[in-house]
Parts: C-alpha cells; structure tokens; sequence
C-alpha cells in the first residue's frame, strides 16, 4: 500500500517555526505595538499598554531572581484569573522558570499533590475566592506558615517549598502577610530592586527555545493527573499558528472566560494574544455568562472563547438581547463536542460567522486540529478540522500499532514541534504515552478523510471530560474507597447534554453497611474539587468483571445508559 493511501498526513505551513523564546518573541511584539492595549481586567478596572505591561513583566522577574530563583526552578501560582497571572506567565518566562499552573478549584488533598509532583519551590496565591480560603488550606498543609520569621520554609512534606507569595488581585500592592510565613507581592518587587536591567538581559539571553518552561496537569490514560512539561517551542509556536489559523492580528480584542490554569487559557488565550499584539481581555476572575456578555460590548471584542456550556450558558442568560455582540467575529469552541444547532446559534446570534472547532490534548501544547472558516458547516461540526502546519497525525490500528488505510478507525497519534517533553518526573508514563518514533499516542480514537478532516468517534482512556475539565476516575475511586463502609468503587463518565459527560458512581458496600448518596457526597466535599464529586451515585451487590477479574467498565456505561435511557 503507497504512503497516499495511509492514514498519514502532513501539512507543512508556508511560514517557518519560530525559533525564538517567549521573552524574545514578546520583545519584538512590545516594540511593534508598544502603544496597542496589551490587557484589560474588568474586575480589576485595570488596563496596561504593551509597553506598560513590559515594563511590570520585567519588576516581577527581577523580583524572582532577587527572591532566589533562577532558570530550570518550578513556581506555582494557585490562582483566579487577574493580570498578576498573565504577568507571572511572562515573567518565569522570562527567567527561564518553570511556572506549574495550579487549578484553583484545588482542594487541599489535590493541592498537596500538586506541590509535590512538581516538586514546587515558590508558590503565589490569592487569599480567596468564593468559599475557597486558600490561605486557610495552605496553614493546614503547612503549619509552620503560623510561626516561622525564616526567609526559607521548612517542612518535611513540602521539603522543595521555600515561599509563599499571597495577593490581593484588587490591591496587590497593599496586601498584608495574613501569617508570618507568607511574602507579599510588594515583596516580591522589592527583592528585585538589587537585580539590574542588564542582569536580567543576561538571564534571558541565556534561555534556549527548547527549555521547559511550564508545568500543566493532565493525565495520558487513567490515574492521578501527571505533569506535562512544555517549552517556549512548544507553546509558542502552537499559540502563534493557531492565531493564524484566526487571522488574528493587533487588531483585535479576545474576550477569555476560560481559566488561564488551562492550556486553553495559557496558551490559546493569553500567549496567543500576546504572540501578535491582540488585546487580552478578561470578563471576570471565574467564568460568569453574564460578565462575558458585557465584556464582549464594553470592550468590543472580536472574539471569544470558551467551551460548549459556557457557551450555552451566555446565549441563555435572560438579559442576552441587551448586550451588543456584533463586534465578535471568531473564536475557538473546543473541551467538548459541539452540537449543530449550538454551532449555529453561535454564529447567527453571537456574530461568531468565524467561530473555529478545536481538537488537542495538554501533551500536545494543546492544539492539534481547527476548523476553517472556510470549511462547511458540516465539516465544522462533525470533525475537528485539520492538523495545525508543522503537525503530524496518524491513525493506528489499536492491536498492532499500524498506520491505517484513510477513512478507518483507530488511535490518533500526534508527532511535531509541540509535543511535550514528557511528564515531570516519571520516564515510565512519559515512554508509554510517547513511543520510539516520537509518536505520541492520544488515547482518542478517530477518523480521517482523505482531505485530512478528523472525526473524533470514541476514547480508549477512561479520562471524563466535564465542561473542558479533565477528570480523573482513578482519582476519585481512590478517595471514595477511604471510607470505611466502602468494599469496592467504580467511577467513569456518562453522557450529559449540558456538560457534555458526568461523572458516575457505581459503590459495592461492605456486608451490612448502609449509605445514601448524599452520604457519599458529604464525604467528597471539601476533598475533591466540585465537578470531580459524583452526580450520579449507584450502589450494587456485583460489578461486570472480565474472567481475570478486571472490572468492566465499558459495561457498566452500557448498563447505566440503557436505565438511563429507560430501555
């Protein structure tokens, strides 16, 4: 069979890779576009120019350097989305650091993973948000945070935690130690004012494209998330073809109510506005449909991202009529399948005639596949569009690993400048997920056309996506097991038509045990982050096994659709 008839398909883009770091590149940007507002917080009633964001980028990384970090060092941020954010973003960048994005609907248990996996070394946070005291849950973690007057943690579970570094996003140059073993952000930018200018150009131009330079948490297959490691090359480039892919240029203004903990938020929102000069804007510290809407007409956004139920959520809201959308021109709609009828409420009621499908994974940077704004209707919503240039893609059969004929199924692989280097800490995960070749396998299974559309049809990992959040079953299983009443726990995701799957429960008690299900969820909250805590809740005598006694959980998602469905 001739390489033409294969699976196999490669679109080199006209216009070569970058081949610079993040602070080089944003360098160039910043004397292009000096003047051109680089980001708006509403919530924060800040704006900066690209000039003036520079110019703070730049406080903060002396202030890293000065506080003791230097390149290859992991710091956390634990965080809302605020300017402060995209600022550490771009100043670890700017070191050489390692910035680990931690997900702010954390709870203590996932947090102390976390700092651990990643070995973190600094740490910045906010207060809190909503019923998230994150101070509070630090001080469980770490008591010496009550007490300590050293420059330097200490603590055996944490041994790699040297500083906690707590902001107030409304007054971040007026926030108070809330205990003696917290810094402040002024702090911060105090410790750099020992480091120079031209100490800090020294820093940079040290830094190579192929350093890592982010942490993000996910998971190949099953089990508890891993850390991805990605570059500059990596993030960069697949920030900067995918604002080509949008034609997105100085000109316009993102409206981006996704999580900036994210690689949708990090590097699909953030970096790729600051890759051509766009206008960052951010609606509220956490998603709200209706502060999207204003944001969209205060500001005159051009475009907007977000997944499907954020979506569904701002068309819904009651007072949507009121609100001037027409400035919206694209967008990328991506974590969840897109139902036709939502597509095109989004295109004729929100002005999104561009609007793109998105298709990746955080191992892959995360972009692998848009859609056109010139494909059809049907191509944007049943396929995910075409592989980015400078991307591979191929379709293996799932017993022995051969690239397949076009048009059948099998695993989607993905080989190219934005893999990632592999998970921080674990040469095993990273050798199952990436194979010899270089090709990393998706654990998605998929088809491609012979124009090199893709069709997602299904998932070999058990991973549960909820509203574009990664879930874990492994994760979940493993806390419910815990509890004493608790003989044997299967958790998995079943379909759901606002978030796309739900995450459900089948629970085995032990002999003359009793529980409900708000018992179960009782016992999750304030352990596992909200969406992660199970809607769906059944306890049983016997679960589906195969003869060697694996638990069958294929099975129990057929069982429970056909209740479900009432068959």
């Amino acid at each position: 069979m001739n390489a033409s008839n294969k699976s196999y398909f490669h679109r080199g883009g006209e216009e070569p890779l970058l081949g610079l770091t993040i602070p080089e590149h944003f360098s160039h940007v910043v004397k292009k576009f000096s003047g051109h507002e680089a980001v708006v917080s509403i919530p924060q009633d800040r704006r900066l120019s690209y000039s003036q964001l520079a110019i703070e980028i730049d406080k903060l990384a002396r202030g890293l350097l000065g506080m003791g970090f230097n390149k290859g060092e992991r710091i956390g941020i634990w965080s809302t989305n605020n300017i402060e954010w995209l600022l550490l973003q771009m100043a670890t960048a700017r070191i050489g650091a390692i910035l680990v994005n931690i997900n702010p609907a954390y709870r203590p248990q996932e947090l102390a993973y976390a700092l651990q996996r990643s070995e973190v070394q600094g740490l910045f946070v906010i207060p809190s948000f909503r019923s998230s005291d994150y101070i509070a849950m630090l001080v469980d973690l770490i008591p010496e945070l009550l007490s300590t007057t050293s420059t330097t943690l200490e603590n055996q579970d944490f041994p790699k935690l040297q500083k906690i570094i707590v902001y107030d996003p409304q007054s971040p140059a007026d926030t108070k130690r809330p205990q003696p073993g917290f810094f402040t952000w002024a702090e911060a930018l105090s410790a750099g004012e020992s480091v120079t200018q031209d100490k800090l150009a020294e820093v940079t131009s040290s830094l190579d494209m192929d350093d890592p330079i982010n942490i993000q948490y996910t998971s190949g297959t099953t089990g508890f998330p891993k850390a991805v490691v990605l570059t500059h090359h990596n993030i960069l480039n697949n920030a900067w073809f995918s604002a080509e892919a949008m034609h997105f240029t100085e000109k316009d203004r993102l409206c981006i109510p996704v999580p900036f903990y994210h690689c949708f938020g990090m590097v699909l929102a953030n970096l790729l506005c600051l890759s051509v000069g766009a206008c960052a804007v951010i609606p509220s510290e956490h998603f709200d449909a209706e502060a999207v809407l204003k944001a969209v007409d205060r500001e005159h956004c051009t475009a907007i991202h977000g997944v499907p139920t954020m979506f569904i959520a701002e068309l819904e809201q009651p007072a949507f009529k009121e609100y001037d959308l027409s400035t919206l021109r694209t967008g990328i709609m991506a974590g969840a399948p897109c139902a036709p009828a939502l597509m095109k409420r989004v295109m004729e009621e929100m002005h999104c005639r561009e609007i793109l499908i998105g298709y990746g994974e955080t191992e892959a940077s995360p972009i692998t596949h848009l859609t056109s704004r010139d494909d059809n209707m049907q191509r944007r919503v049943e396929t995910v569009g075409k592989n980015l240039p400078h991307q591979e893609v191929k379709i293996v059969n799932l017993e022995n690993g051969q690239t397949v004929p076009l048009g059948e199924s099998g695993e989607i692989c993905f080989r190219g400048y934005h893999i990632m280097q592999g998970y921080y800490g674990d040469p095993d995960a990273s050798a199952t997920a990436i194979d010899k070749q270089g090709w990393l396998h998706s654990g998605d299974i998929g088809v491609m056309d012979v124009a090199g559309y893709m069709q997602i049809t299904g998932r070999l990992k058990e991973m549960i996506i909820r509203g574009g959040e990664n879930i874990y079953p492994r994760e979940i299983e493993d806390f419910i097991f815990t509890h004493p009443k608790v003989a044997e726990v299967a958790v998995f995701g079943v379909p759901d038509e606002f978030y796309g799957e739900e995450v459900m429960a089948w629970i085995q008690l032990h002999a003359g045990e009793d529980m409900s299900e708000e018992d179960v969820r009782d016992f999750c909250k304030g352990h596992l982050a909200h969406f992660k805590i199970p809607k769906a809740i059944w306890f049983v005598d016997e679960f589906p096994m195969t003869v060697t006694g694996k638990l069958q959980k294929f099975r129990m998602r057929e069982m429970a659709l056909e209740k479900l469905q009432g068959k």
